[in-house]
């Protein structure tokens, strides 16, 4: 395998890239580039069911410092199926000073499915880190993707007392705009204050396309069943799905999540739910 192009150098620390394309042939979905650079893998393609391929993506170090870059690139090309996921939770340790980044590239074709549905961030007390996604679709793809992150380290009485984070989301369709998110955390002020996360640890995004407003309706009263004393919120834009949480639990908010996947998948992918392998070990 060849090395993965990776924008920017950064100034200290891991520099790793990955690149990835799937394409359509017959009825199966294959793994056609598989370039990387620095310690980021791809697991291996698995197929757990018919036409979709599995891709776990895997970071050895187990954990990003000051001055690390990570860049994923992800091609679904014509028809493609795929779900990405990870082995673990992505961890984003105390800095000294310098960023942690990592971003994101997922690029679809016409008539590609892309799920992309990693397990939680951990940002850890004292981290200086930024992620961003960018997401850009084909008219007719259909992609589903969620982030969840834990803020500091509560249950080890390590709350997010300073640091700061930033979490980026762009989707575009046709080289124009569906969503532009972001939040930026900088220590127990915005953690704690009203109008940031009311002193909540757990913030979480879900994002689907080609939802319709009775697929919405259905969606709420199962948010309203379900969700406890979990904070919800659905809002449709256009046939751009935003579920946010707000808790004290990341199993919680990947249940909920979990929960909504199981539902839409049968109607914007057409299969049903099919739970990664990974998950359970």
């Amino acid at each position: 395998m060849t090395s993965a192009a990776v924008s920017q150098p950064p100034a200290a620390g891991w520099l790793a890239g990955l690149e990835l394309g799937f394409v359509r042939h017959g009825a199966d979905t294959l793994l056609q580039t598989n370039r990387h650079q620095g310690p980021l893998r791809l697991q291996r393609p698995l197929y757990p069911e018919p036409g979709v391929c599995h891709a776990v993506i895997l970071h050895p170090p187990g954990g990003v410092v000051g001055g690390d870059r990570l860049e994923i690139r992800a091609a679904i090309e014509k028809e493609a199926a795929v779900l990405v996921t990870t082995p673990g939770a992505t961890k984003f340790y105390r800095s000294g000073g310098a960023l942690a980044t990592q971003v994101n590239h997922l690029q679809l074709d016409d008539g590609g499915c892309l799920e992309w549905l990693p397990q939680e961030t951990i940002v850890y007390p004292g981290a200086h880190a930024a992620t961003t996604t960018r997401i850009r679709l084909a008219a007719d793809a259909v992609c589903m993707a969620w982030e969840v992150l834990c803020l500091g380290l509560p249950a080890c009485g390590q709350p997010f007392m300073d640091g700061h984070f930033t979490a980026s989301l762009e989707i575009d369709r046709r080289d124009r705009p569906l969503l532009r998110d972001r939040l930026r955390i900088t220590g127990a002020a915005d953690l704690n204050r009203p109008a940031g996360l009311r002193g909540h640890t757990v913030t979480a995004t879900m994002v689907a396309t080609g939802v319709s407003q009775k697929m919405l309706a259905a969606l709420r009263e199962q948010l309203a069943e379900k969700a406890g004393d979990v904070l919800t919120g659905a809002t449709l834009m256009e046939d751009l799905l935003v579920v946010r949480c707000l808790g004290n639990c990341s199993a919680r908010a990947k249940a909920i999540f979990q929960g909504i996947w199981s539902c839409l998948r049968p109607l914007l992918c057409g299969r049903s739910a099919c739970v990664p392998r990974i998950w359970e070990t």
